[in-house]
């Protein structure tokens, strides 16, 4: 599973958390002036002149600090800067309070706080200030790793398409390769048989080349590609071999990856077949609810690099990645020989 953070579920929705959260903080004013007081001009700037310089350390931060000096580790000049910051706005406020609207303007005035009072009033300030600039850190610092997460995500489903694709080139030819050899076997026997062989492979590439370059297909037109592939197989097999087949049909809407059978299925044909020696293959395909299995069973004459004509071993291994990248936790695929045979099995959860 993936354990990159999930990007926020609504577009905007920080934005929209923003206006709401300041406009009620610059709003509060008139929540909670008596019945009987009137909010004056004067009174609401005096009210809002210290949320208004919160909101400007806070997106002073948001917008400009963190990006500038913190994201590119100069730790020690962002924090200078908001001491410098956080001192100025405090000085900006005590000055506004004092002299633009003092408070003796409608009250009476107070007899000077003590010293100890005085330098306790502004540690506390200093405190409340710099939670706002922690705060804007933190929020800037979560939106960040949003975002490199869902760049991650684009760049990991990128590379995996990629690697799909690149499977999916290496199959093509591999296919191509393994026909191309039966068709040559074909050719020294029975030419007419060579010909038919011929007219069934463009049938076969016509999908392999245009169809399979869909994501999903329907699973009944990979199985009608499977059924010909058999087909033309069974042309050039001689009587020793023994070859049955068992694929049902599919539901319409069942959709499947393409080409993911057609590897075992060569397995079983190059591995499967002695041109001196009983052999057989048993092949069953069939859907069950969501499920579709796929087992194949084959009598076992491995192949050495002298007698093995179809391009490389590649096969089961490109299967083995693709279904990892396909169908993660949706698929089992088993293979190995078991006494003479060899067993191969491909569950899918569609």
């Amino acid at each position: 599973m993936n354990d990159t953070p999930q990007s926020p579920p609504i577009k905007g929705l920080g934005k929209l958390i923003h206006i709401a959260g300041w406009g009620i903080l610059f709003c509060s004013p008139f929540f909670f002036t008596g019945r009987e007081s009137q909010v004056t001009f004067e009174g609401y700037f005096r009210s809002i002149i210290v949320p208004l310089s919160f909101m400007l350390v806070f997106y002073l931060n948001y917008g400009w600090l963190v990006r500038r000096y913190l994201f590119n580790r100069r730790t020690g000049r962002f924090l200078l800067i908001n001491l410098l910051l956080i001192g100025g706005m405090m000085l900006f406020v005590h000055l506004c309070m004092r002299y633009f609207y003092p408070p003796e303007m409608h009250h009476p005035a107070r007899p000077p706080r003590p010293l100890n009072e005085t330098v306790g009033f502004f540690l506390v300030n200093a405190v409340i200030y710099s939670l706002v600039a922690g705060l804007s850190v933190a929020i800037k610092m979560t939106d960040g790793w949003y975002r490199v997460a869902a760049i991650q995500r684009e760049l990991e489903k990128e590379r995996a398409e990629a690697e799909l694709q690149n499977l999916k080139s290496q199959l093509n030819p591999h296919f191509l390769f393994n026909t191309l050899n039966n068709i040559y076997s074909l050719i020294a026997f029975s030419p007419e048989k060579a010909q038919e062989a011929v007219h069934d492979l463009s049938r076969l590439l016509r999908y392999v080349l245009y169809d399979s370059s869909q994501p999903m297909v329907p699973l009944e037109k990979e199985l009608d590609f499977i059924r010909n592939y058999v087909e033309l197989m069974r042309i050039r097999l001689p009587e020793h071999v023994k070859l049955t087949t068992d694929i049902s049909s599919a539901t319409s809407e069942t959709q499947v990856a393409p080409l993911l059978f057609i590897s075992l299925i060569e397995n079983a044909f190059k591995h499967g077949v002695s041109h001196n020696k009983p052999s057989f293959i048993d092949l069953k395909i069939h859907q069950e609810g969501t499920r579709i299995v796929c087992s194949i069973r084959n009598s076992h004459f491995p192949k050495d690099n002298g007698q093995d004509k179809s391009g490389s071993g590649i096969g089961l291994q490109n299967l083995s990645r693709r279904l990892e990248l396909l169908y993660p936790s949706h698929h089992i695929f088993t293979y190995g020989q078991k006494g003479d045979e060899y067993v191969c099995l491909l569950e899918l959860q569609t």
